[in-house]
């Protein structure tokens, strides 16, 4: 591994994976603890409308993409808060719409070849280092409003009937938080593609809930063991010269069924230790 880091590619593609990280660790506890993950995957997809929309009128990806999945995250936001029965549904309409409005625009773009699987899977090996200074100013930005707001987002979290006796504005914060969702997935995105997206915000904080005492130590984890997948998948890509994004993914994954393995185990031996006593 050190001696790939002789590239600049794969240098930058460390250091995007490490940034990937940080955001996944953080956005993703909030995910996993709203239960909130099929929201984030409607968010994803819907995203691809905005990857279109980027390319047709000749946008740069960070602003066409964010505003397009900003404003489609806002009416998956109000629906949920609306009208929770039905929440689903419209999701899955967003869902599926932002993904065929997405490739119709890339079809309509004129002069323009586009590569989908690059946006499918991602691109880690050719992130350029402009995006690594964008995903750093929106990593340092998500971190810098979750430090700011911790107590209200862990009280929200948790019970939000509660947080709103104690005058949190349980509202406003849950809007604050799906843009943050949207603004992560922007930029992770490139990183592992929309479609696997979705793993790196579930897989490691489920993990870490298991061993995680507090919710700061659960972003904690989250962050180094998203970290650790990073690093092992870019590692086995090259290799066996594999797609990183989705050799990350698959890391990821093995570490969630050993996970859920071992906690069966641990369940099922403490279970019998009862029953004998």
């Amino acid at each position: 591994m050190f001696e790939a880091l002789q590239f600049e590619f794969m240098r930058n593609a460390l250091m995007a994976g490490l940034l990937t990280s940080v955001i996944c660790g953080i956005i993703g506890t909030f995910v996993v603890v709203n239960r909130i993950a099929f929201l984030a995957g409607g968010i994803a997809h819907a995203a691809y409308g905005g990857i279109g929309l980027a390319f047709f009128l000749g946008l740069p990806y960070i602003v066409g993409t964010l505003g397009f999945t900003l404003f489609a995250a806002m009416i998956m936001a109000a629906v949920t808060l609306k009208a929770r029965d039905r929440a689903d549904t419209f999701i899955g309409v967003l869902w599926a719409g932002g993904m065929g409005l997405g490739v119709l625009l890339l079809d309509l773009t004129p002069g323009y070849n586009v590569d989908l699987m690059s946006y499918l899977f991602g691109s880690i090996l050719a992130v350029p280092k402009s995006d690594l200074w964008q995903m750093l100013v929106i990593c340092l930005s998500v971190g810098l409003i979750v430090l700011f707001f911790y107590n209200d987002f862990l009280a929200m979290s948790y019970d939000e009937e509660f947080a709103q006796l104690r005058g949190v504005p349980v509202k406003p914060l849950y809007f604050l938080l799906i843009g943050m969702i949207a603004l992560s997935i922007v930029m992770i995105i490139r990183v592992v593609g929309l479609i696997l997206v979705i793993a790196l915000l579930t897989i490691p904080p489920y993990i870490a809930e298991k061993y995680a005492r507090s919710l700061r130590m659960m972003m904690l984890i989250s962050t180094l063991l998203c970290c650790m997948f990073t690093m092992a998948g870019l590692w086995l890509s090259y290799i066996f010269n594999l797609t990183s994004g989705a050799t990350i993914i698959m890391v990821a994954v093995a570490a969630f069924f050993i996970s859920f393995l071992v906690q069966h185990l641990k369940t099922k031996r403490l279970y019998s230790k009862a029953i004998g006593d």
